[in-house]
């Protein structure tokens, strides 16, 4: 069994100062201590993955292409660090539109992957911003760790990998 690092996007990995949606590649700006962080997880043995609302795509604020966009951005950056994201998982809808099954708090996104790369949930953590993640992470029993919204996430990594947490 695999052991995994799951990610809220915004807020977590990107600021979102500014923005109550980011999906412009140039307001795309990664929180400190985000690529330090996934490459000590990654040197650990640990899967990455990012499980994250999009909401403004139901609502047609942007579309999937400029969510694909950011991804490829985000990839791309991290690869300058040899850091690889496994997947990353994000649910286009909003309840305003048509309720889902995948957006957080549901933990499908993460079900997917725990199914997919046998993920295991006791060696397992998710790092998100809003008290949806840490449910989501708690319906699947993996430890959620809830952050303030773009903190460096570098304390918790050392916790994590220290077995702290």
């Amino acid at each position: 069994m695999q052991k995994a690092i799951f990610l809220d996007r915004d807020g977590v990995i990107n600021s979102d100062i500014g923005h109550y949606y980011i999906y412009k590649v140039k307001d795309f700006i990664i929180n400190k201590g985000i690529v330090n962080s996934l490459k000590r997880f990654q040197e650990a043995g640990y899967m990455l993955f990012i499980v994250s609302n999009q909401g403004g795509v139901a609502k047609g604020i942007y579309s999937s292409d400029d969510v694909d966009q950011i991804h490829a951005h985000l990839k791309a950056k991290l690869l300058e660090n040899d850091i690889r994201l496994q997947e990353i998982y994000y649910c286009p809808h909003h309840e305003s539109v048509a309720s889902c099954e995948c957006r957080k708090p549901s933990p499908y996104m993460i079900n997917q992957a725990i199914r997919k790369y046998n993920i295991d949930i006791k060696t397992s953590y998710l790092i998100g911003d809003s008290k949806r993640d840490i449910e989501a992470a708690e319906a699947v029993g993996i430890k959620g760790i809830k952050i303030e919204a773009n903190e460096d996430i570098s304390i918790y990594c050392d916790k994590i990998l220290k077995g702290e947490i």
